[in-house]
């Protein structure tokens, strides 16, 4: 009976591990922004059939995005003494602006990590990979690329997702961005038990 709940406890183990894992891959790359560029690029990209404008205009869209991506990485939240959930940006020293959170909130804990660049890093290479291979940007900025190299708009995508998803499971996100909820805060789980 013992080996029973072992087992069972080890399979739920790897389950909440599972599911943490893919729920830190998801909050990498911000829905928000993935949403837009596949929301505008079709219209900037004249679906494919790209002017000179057109490749600026998206040139602009991808730019901004992939700085969303990579930026989002910075930016944490926390539970002020005010009760109040705040957001920030970390930086060396702790999270800023925090000015109006009260003196009495400990925001050692909030400064900036190794781990946050190897999320920003990947976040954007995540990104880049979908921006720069989407059907319409590959049409517009490099046209005769879809025919020649097929192989490698069908590889590389699953190979880049697969190499960043184990880095995220190496290094997992402890960060609460803009749109995610404190760890302090009352609705989220406890990440112990």
């Amino acid at each position: 009976m013992a080996s029973t709940k072992d087992s069972s406890k080890s399979k739920k183990s790897m389950k909440d591990k599972t599911f943490t894992g893919f729920g830190n891959l998801i909050k990498l790359l911000p829905t928000g922004t993935v949403f837009i560029f596949q929301f505008l690029n079709p219209v900037l990209t004249n679906n494919g059939h790209c002017h000179t404008i057109n490749k600026y205009l998206s040139g602009i869209l991808i730019g901004l995005c992939g700085f969303s991506c990579a930026f989002s990485s910075f930016t944490d939240s926390y539970v002020g003494s005010d009760g109040l959930i705040h957001y920030g940006v970390a930086t060396v020293k702790g999270i800023w602006p925090s000015a109006n959170a009260g003196s009495s909130v400990d925001l050692s804990p909030y400064k900036l990590q190794f781990g946050d660049f190897v999320h920003s890093f990947f976040s954007l290479i995540v990104f880049a990979v979908l921006s720069l291979l989407d059907s319409n940007t590959v049409d517009c900025f490099y046209p005769s690329f879809e025919s020649t190299e097929k192989t490698l708009l069908m590889v590389l995508p699953p190979v880049i997702g697969a190499i960043s998803g184990t880095v995220f499971m190496v290094f997992p996100n402890k960060r609460h961005g803009v749109g995610y909820p404190s760890s302090d805060s009352p609705s989220s789980s406890s990440e112990g038990s």
